[in-house]
């Protein structure tokens, strides 16, 4: 029995490194006293896929050292949620004796969540039949019988086979609200749920008392827009992603929330219908009249590239600018510019990825 080995003593230094490492990149900047939000030392992350290795009748999960490219057979891993690594050996222990569940897969995914539901995405080099289907039906019997709340997608080239669904419903507790969140199979979402929680409950916080409108880019399946609709009249909010758009839509009905508008658009298309460059259709569509929106704070969670200039230079026309970061470095290239217009008030630390260099920023921006 292998597993990934987390030396957890060491996680209050990793990330004491982490924040003097962010107040570093941010020294020519004028910040206030760094807000650090910690991540629980093991069992944190809510997604994690694995390589299935066959060797004569035995099977098993493998991982890949980074640098040396080598592979290592992984039985337990510490890093990912509890419900992953619970369901890990069981699940690999019943795929084994049977022939359609184990012939040619070659990858195994899950997303989990704090709910308690989970998702296996098995990958395979080899088309699916129907026999694969009646064999993973009964698999997922089995092992929801053992007290899991599992849904199970079958993949192959084009080939996409769905057990009742693709997706996980995740409730985040946000103070003293809990928000229901659909989640689906390869869009993006938060990895560390806890952390996730923190990141909605910082942003509540920088945006208490405030006036007139939200705008947000870049809002996934509106994750941010949910939990701080509270604090504003309106949510006007884009996002590019079809998939993440309707789960979006889905989110928004579900938690019973009227004032958040979802449009799917790219923040630089959004960037030219604000400024009167071009009309867009699927605004008049959707009944969205930009002009009738009070928006003074802009809620922005760009990729890791950042934000291009054109999109810069739009944001610093709002009083307020909530930035929340997955790459410090391109974050202080933006910064270059919206510090041009605005003064740092909120510099946060996130840490979603505990042992490893990345880290996840949040300032808020208030006008000079």
């Amino acid at each position: 029995m292998t597993s990934t080995i987390l030396n957890t003593a060491d996680y209050q230094q990793q990330l004491d490194e982490k924040a003097e490492r962010i107040q570093n990149i941010f020294a020519d900047f004028d910040t206030p006293e760094l807000e650090v939000f910690a991540s629980p030392a093991e069992h944190y992350r809510m997604r994690a896929e694995f390589r299935v290795w066959h060797e004569g009748e035995d099977l098993f999960y493998i991982m890949f050292n980074q640098e040396t490219r080598e592979k290592y057979r992984v039985d337990q891993f510490p890093a990912a949620s509890r419900l992953i690594n619970d369901l890990m050996p069981m699940l690999v222990d019943a795929i084994k004796p049977i022939k359609a569940l184990r012939h040619k897969l070659f990858q195994v995914d899950f997303l989990s969540t704090l709910s308690g539901e989970i998702l296996v995405s098995m990958l395979y080099h080899r088309q699916l039949d129907d026999e694969w289907t009646a064999e993973a039906k009964q698999l997922k019997q089995r092992l929801n019988d053992e007290g899991f709340k599992l849904n199970i997608i079958g993949r192959a080239r084009k080939m996409k086979i769905v057990l009742d669904q693709d997706y996980v419903i995740e409730q985040l507790k946000v103070n003293d609200r809990t928000l229901t969140y659909k989640q689906v199979e390869n869009s993006f979402t938060q990895p560390n749920g806890e952390v996730a929680q923190k990141m909605l409950e910082w942003a509540v916080d920088c945006t208490q008392d405030s006036e007139g409108d939200l705008l947000e880019l870049y809002c996934g399946n509106g994750n941010f827009s949910l939990a701080l609709a509270q604090n504003f009249e309106r949510v006007l909010a884009t996002e590019l992603a079809k998939p993440s758009v309707d789960s979006a839509q889905y989110n928004i009905a579900v938690n019973n929330i009227d004032n958040v508008q979802i449009i799917r658009m790219s923040a630089e298309d959004f960037t030219d219908a604000m400024e009167g460059k071009r009309e867009f259709r699927r605004l008049k569509d959707q009944n969205v009249d930009l002009q009738s929106y009070n928006c003074n704070t802009i809620f922005v969670d760009p990729p890791r590239s950042g934000m291009d200039e054109g999109t810069c230079r739009m944001v610093q026309g709002y009083d307020r600018i909530m930035y929340i970061s997955c790459n410090p470095e391109t974050l202080k290239e933006n910064l270059d510019i919206l510090g041009e217009t605005h003064r740092i008030t909120r510099f946060a630390l996130f840490d979603q990825f505990p042992y490893t260099h990345h880290m996840e920023a949040g300032v808020l921006l208030e006008r000079k």
